[in-house]
């Protein structure tokens, strides 16, 4: 067992683990199928990579860490381009005596070929077991064929998007680059993310152990997570690479209603923190009603990942005087004065090593949505609260 030198296996690694699904999908290929040793695996004519793993039996491989590629069965995969999945090494008659089942002392095998987009082979997904279990059933072979199909699909368009986005944080007024990075996200990241929405939606109609169907269901959740991302680049590039946001406005009575399904939403996605919601003297207001729960969506995501958890978030809503309120207010630490013009740049975050990860594009949206409303948007912090206010003629 070694480590890596070379800087292109390096660059592999980083994109699977870029690659947010890939340690859901190795715990439900492990709920699924029993095995206690999953990982995703690098594999050239030279080598044989962890780029990622799930490892249940103690049996040593972290990320990064390399096998003699001619001691494994993934060399054979490379050769073949075709899976191998083995329930039970003493009874089967092509691998009983093969050295690699003796090496690592497995008696359950599988191993499928992860491809890039182009075709060209990257390597494994696979697993062992030392005992023997029922991998060739049907549902789980198709199940695990699916699974690195997903992957296969994502390792291209992340490295892209990564690059792209790399790109932009540094060169951002560059015209050309915000093109080429919308591109990306509207082609390379739609086609995975569809597989992924189809994949998750096939595997749900199944019938699944419930721990795997729990983690499907979080794979499904990432993925809306992913279009929500695609839907604010798509808003920023018309804001900032158009002539602003385009508004369609209509009378909208049921706002509350609708606050109600966002605050809703949010509570399930934050269940460890507390959202109020409050309000008052309801009305009709001209807006685009999408827009405007917008506005509180990434207002309230902005205050449950930056304020403090233990505290709770409130959501003011006001009808009075000719005008709507919209305020959402969260505890914890004051932003400081000189952050507080910035707030509604895009690409911006108040900390570098910021832990919450994302593009930086929720509040600048917000400031596009009420520019196009012809709203106030207004923010306010102290050492006791951040608040945020949203406020417009009301009909």
């Amino acid at each position: 067992m070694s480590s890596i030198p070379d800087p292109a296996i390096s660059a592999d690694i980083r994109n699977i683990q870029q690659i947010g699904a890939v340690p859901t999908i190795l715990e439900a290929v492990a709920a699924m199928t029993g095995l206690g040793f999953v990982c995703v695996a690098r594999v050239t004519a030279n080598s044989w990579t962890t780029c990622a793993v799930l490892d249940k039996l103690s049996f040593g491989l972290q990320i990064g860490d390399q096998l003699d590629v001619t001691t494994t069965l993934c060399e054979q995969v490379r050769d073949t381009q075709a899976a191998i999945v083995i329930d039970h090494v003493a009874e089967n008659e092509q691998y009983r005596n093969h050295h690699t089942p003796r090496i690592y002392g497995f008696q359950s095998y599988f191993s499928v070929p992860l491809f890039r987009p182009d075709g060209e082979y990257f390597g494994t997904l696979c697993g062992l077991d030392p005992r023997p279990l029922p991998l060739s059933a049907s549902g789980i072979t198709a199940s695990l064929n699916l699974f690195a199909e997903l992957i296969s699909r994502q390792l291209h368009s992340e490295a892209e998007l990564l690059a792209a986005r790399d790109a932009l944080l540094g060169e951002r007024e560059t015209a050309e680059l915000r093109e080429q990075f919308v591109a990306i996200l509207g082609h390379d990241v739609r086609n995975p993310l569809t597989a992924i929405v189809l994949g998750t939606s096939a595997l749900l109609r199944q019938e699944l152990p419930e721990a795997v169907r729990a983690t499907v269901q979080r794979i499904r959740r990432s993925a809306h997570r992913i279009d929500a991302l695609m839907e604010d680049v798509g808003d920023f590039a018309r804001g900032r690479m158009g002539e602003g946001m385009l508004v369609t406005l209509e009378p909208c009575v049921d706002l509350p209603e609708r606050f109600e399904q966002v605050v809703g939403e949010l509570r399930m996605a934050y269940p460890q923190c507390i959202i109020t919601l409050d309000v008052k003297n309801p009305g009709s207001l001209l807006c685009e009603p999408r827009r405007i729960e917008q506005v509180l969506s990434n207002l309230l995501k902005n205050a449950l990942t930056h304020g403090d958890v233990s505290l709770p978030v409130h959501v003011n809503v006001e009808w009075g005087d000719g005008q709507f309120h919209l305020a959402v207010s969260n505890g914890g630490p004051a932003i400081a004065e000189h952050k507080l013009g910035q707030l509604f740049k895009p690409f911006w975050r108040g900390n570098g090593n910021d832990r919450h990860r994302g593009l930086g594009l929720g509040l600048f949206i917000v400031a596009e949505i009420a520019r196009s409303h012809g709203a106030r948007l207004d923010v306010r912090s102290t050492d006791q609260e951040t608040v945020f206010e949203f406020a417009m003629a009301a009909t």
